[in-house]
């Protein structure tokens, strides 16, 4: 079954095109990432296909009833605890007192929220405000779920129970999709990869071939705004590329024109 579809989506905010025909479908059971440079079009694809925003051309057709979203930025409400905050969600959404409370407490103990759930909102850390997030997209079973970039800001235990609490939501029989930068992540995650470049859909695979380049630096670069990197690593004098395959010879040739050494490039699959 499809939870949604995008049939030949193009938005525009005012003379700029942000996405142009964007065809894309999402099936019950699949885990879909959507990768992309800055800039690509992915949350724009993420806030149509939850109702959020509205083509300026093309359709989107959603049989999916309930629906999960987490956004980018997320807005809580300051005066409440976690746990009060995610009841309150849960009764708006058709839960009783006791059973959204109980969902609510089972989510963040499994996310490990610091502090317990009735540390306040406005005492969360960014990684910790993310864990009421994802709990507030889980508590009423999502037949379509939507993260944008869910994995930011989370510790590393966390990584791995978003990963497992995201398959199992799929196992139930939802659709699934988020973005992501890690390419390890999305290999780890994903059944279906698509990618985004300059608002076009160009790959939809279940095997988006990734490449990742070690590199010494020379002159200054700002990778973040290359247009084809999905992901910038720095470590022990060392910056690593992620880039879809096929698209990685051009950074190269922009690294060596810039001074900088090149010391692996490694297909990751």
């Amino acid at each position: 079954m499809e939870a949604v579809r995008l049939r030949r989506v193009s938005k525009r905010y005012g003379r700029r095109e942000i996405l142009t025909d964007v065809d894309l479908h999402l099936n019950a059971g699949e885990l879909v990432a959507l990768i992309g440079a800055n800039g690509s079009g992915k949350s724009t694809v993420l806030r149509l296909m939850v109702g959020l925003s509205q083509p300026s051309t093309g359709s989107v057709e959603r049989d999916a009833h309930v629906v999960g979203y987490v956004p980018d930025v997320f807005a809580s409400h300051d005066r409440l605890s976690a746990s009060a905050y995610l009841t309150h969600l849960g009764r708006i959404r058709g839960l009783n007192t006791r059973t959204a409370h109980d969902r609510s407490h089972e989510l963040l103990d499994r996310l490990a929220l610091s502090g317990g759930a009735d540390t306040p909102m406005r005492k969360l850390s960014k990684g910790n405000a993310q864990k009421v997030a994802l709990a507030q997209a889980l508590l009423v079973p999502p037949q379509l779920l939507v993260l944008d970039e869910p994995w930011a800001g989370l510790d590393a235990t966390a990584h791995s129970t978003l990963r497992e609490l995201l398959t199992e939501t799929a196992e139930q029989g939802a659709a699934v999709a988020f973005t992501e930068h890690s390419a390890e992540t999305v290999r780890t995650t994903a059944t279906r990869v698509c990618e985004l470049h300059h608002g076009r859909l160009t790959t939809t695979s279940e095997q988006l071939s990734i490449t990742e380049l070690l590199l010494v630096p020379g002159t200054d670069i700002d990778w973040t705004q290359y247009p084809d990197v999905l992901d910038v690593r720095r470590q022990d004098g060392h910056v690593t590329l992620t880039l879809p395959t096929g698209r990685h010879d051009a950074a190269l040739l922009t690294a060596l024109n810039h001074g900088w050494s090149v010391t692996t490039v490694r297909r990751l699959r």
